[in-house]
């Protein structure tokens, strides 16, 4: 199976900031890689954001 590893890092500038930062490493097919990547550039948003985003839209 060919697989491509995306990892995920979420970072603050500032300390005082009230988040959890979590670590999430993905496993995805170099199709998905693909799609993913395209949309980044297409849109002008970074990958680590589409990902955020679509998590806010779960329920």
């Amino acid at each position: 199976m060919n697989t491509t590893t995306a990892r995920l890092f979420i970072c603050f500038d500032s300390p005082s900031e009230k988040w959890t930062v979590k670590r999430i490493t993905i496993n995805l097919s170099s199709d998905e890689a693909m799609i993913l990547e395209k949309y980044s550039n297409q849109t002008g948003i970074a990958v680590a954001d589409v990902i955020r985003e679509l998590i806010r839209k779960l329920p």
